[in-house]
């Protein structure tokens, strides 16, 4: 009993280490040159837009306020996960304290929950948008929305609150060595030596509940595309579909990235261990980065902005 509770100290007390991409330590600074990159384009991206959303009365719409989440929960993710992963990278700084991964892995989880309710939010405001336009304002309202980020918070919290105390009570006798980027849940759980089936169902739940999200998605565009079909005229039915565009890449952006992590670190054996990590990485770098520009590209309100900031464009004739 005495060596079984000194394990469980020991396990307390002593730091992990991120692994980085087992297999490719030789090349870890060149990995850093495009994670660098797409960590600088993130930050740059997401603020200049959360700004411009903050700054511009026009743009106080559901829609945007809705944006704002969603950047706002990847600008989270990233922060919690990718300056760790540079110095890594760049300077082998691999420890990491106990309870500093417990918080790393709440935020990152959390805050990709969070994610996946606000792009079920999203969808319910272009159904609303397409399917009752007249009712629009009427529904969408600010206190309905404030209850909708609420609800968004909450979601996080309470379904990943457990995940730092079912790894906590885990003893980890051997290996401290994670291998991966970061502290995912079930790359911790891993390493103990004990029975992790309650980890492994929970974070099954908790996987089930971003699906029940795509679910509801799906069915919110079933029913906008039905109306969009109905619409008496080409241009009509055009300019309505144009505006669910956008929002239909952001989500196949978020959910094809986050099923590349969960399928390969669940059930990716086959494939080899560096390819694996970089996979379930993507959705930490790919939609932080893509989501500000795909709006700022396909959005004329946020590109107007965008302009008053950049007066070089103008000037060159660009």
């Amino acid at each position: 009993m005495m060596v079984i509770s000194n394990t469980m100290n020991l396990s307390l007390t002593s730091p992990f280490f991120l692994a980085g991409v087992p297999g490719l330590e030789d090349v870890h600074r060149w990995i850093a040159l495009p994670v660098s990159f797409m960590y600088f384009v993130s930050l740059l991206g997401n603020f200049c837009v959360l700004f411009i959303i903050k700054t511009e009365p026009s743009l106080h719409q559901p829609m945007y306020l809705f944006l704002s989440m969603l950047l706002f929960t990847d600008l989270v993710q990233s922060n919690s996960t990718v300056p760790k992963m540079l110095l890594i990278f760049w300077f082998n700084n691999r420890e990491i304290s106990f309870e500093g991964c417990l918080v790393q892995m709440f935020f990152v989880h959390s805050f990709f929950n969070m994610s996946s309710l606000v792009l079920l939010a999203m969808a319910f405001d272009r159904y609303v948008a397409v399917c009752h336009p007249l009712r629009y304002v009427t529904i969408l309202t600010t206190p309905l929305i404030m209850k909708i980020g609420v609800l968004v918070a909450m979601r996080g919290i309470l379904f990943v609150f457990p995940y730092p105390f079912l790894v906590k009570r885990l003893p980890f006798c051997q290996s401290h060595i994670i291998e991966q980027t970061y502290c995912e849940h079930m790359a911790v759980a891993k390493l103990s030596c004990a029975d992790i089936r309650i980890n492994v169902l929970y974070g099954l739940i908790a996987v089930l509940s971003v699906g029940v999200d795509s679910v509801f998605i799906a069915a919110s565009y079933t029913e906008i595309v039905r109306a969009v079909l109905r619409l008496p005229s080409r241009q009509a039915r055009y300019k309505v579909g144009n505006t669910c565009v956008t929002h239909i890449c952001v989500i196949l952006v978020g959910y094809i990235s986050a099923l590349f992590s969960i399928v390969s670190q669940r059930f990716g054996e086959h494939l080899g261990l560096s390819i694996r990590i970089i996979l379930s990485n993507l959705y930490l770098l790919f939609p932080p980065m893509v989501n500000p520009i795909i709006y700022g590209i396909s959005t004329k309100e946020i590109q107007k902005n965008v302009r008053k900031f950049f007066p070089l464009r103008k000037s060159l004739n660009l």
